[in-house]
């Protein structure tokens, strides 16, 4: 495994290579600049022009380049407003798959406390699934979600190092309630994309006790693992909550 793969990536030749087209190329030399943070989540590209005339092609093959980056999900347009990176994940998306019932019938946003953090070795599952080599380090988190004080998600948490070192040693108590906007702000990471895996099983009586339950009751479990805007995998993540709040819908058509 390449130990250098959280290092910021290299920029694409200065012409296409054989049997590449020319807006492959150019689409290559823009996700390069937004990976390496020229252009920040939520910021918008120059003009089409502008772009064109930097990079000495045709408005049509910018158009070309800039229209396979949309549909790769790293850009999006707003109609009258232009062409923009697209912003990270934010909100709390895991709800999406629980619903809790609280006073107001509103969620809102779960308030969350880090119950322990370590750094450690990287399990072998660990470091082929966020393409670490063998003995790497890693930050291990274990936070627990609560809505208006009552807990309702349990959370295992692995993330890289040096990309996260900034969270190793900081103040927990001035942690925000959710990380990957502060991922992006103390770190540099920008969490792009996540895959999620949904399971069920039963809590252990130590998690069944934080969570306020009984040991043994059944759980919702959510494995992610969550992406940076390079498509490198940066958080592995396990969530259990209770299966009896748990809910999935799919629109078929």
């Amino acid at each position: 495994m390449d130990e250098s793969i959280f290092s910021d990536p290299a920029f694409p030749a200065d012409q296409p290579s054989p049997g590449q087209s020319r807006y492959g190329w150019l689409a290559a030399s823009l996700r390069a600049r937004i990976t390496q943070g020229e252009w920040v989540p939520g910021t918008a590209l120059p003009a089409e022009a502008a772009l064109a005339k930097e990079h000495g092609v045709a408005l049509g093959t910018l158009r070309q380049a800039l229209a396979l980056l949309v549909a790769q999900g790293l850009l999006v347009r707003q109609h009258g407003r232009g062409t923009f990176v697209r912003e990270g994940l934010g909100g709390a998306s895991m709800l999406r798959f629980f619903r809790f019932a609280t006073e107001d019938g509103a969620p809102g946003t779960p308030q969350s406390h880090i119950l322990g953090r370590q750094l450690r070795l990287a399990s072998a599952d660990e470091a082929d699934g966020l393409g670490l080599p063998a003995g790497a380090s890693v930050l291990q988190l274990q936070r627990l979600r609560s809505l208006q004080g009552q807990p309702c998600l349990l959370e295992h948490i692995v993330l890289p190092l040096p990309l996260f070192e900034a969270l190793a040693q900081s103040d927990l108590a001035a942690w925000d309630d959710l990380l990957y906007p502060m991922y992006q702000r103390v770190c540099g990471a920008t969490i792009h994309r996540a895959e999620d895996s949904l399971g069920f099983g039963l809590l252990t009586a130590e998690q069944a006790s934080l969570l306020r339950l009984d040991a043994g009751h059944p759980c919702a479990q959510v494995d992610r693992r969550a992406f940076d805007l390079a498509g490198r995998c940066v958080e592995l993540r396990t969530t259990l909550g209770d299966a009896f709040a748990f809910r999935y819908t799919a629109h078929v058509r």
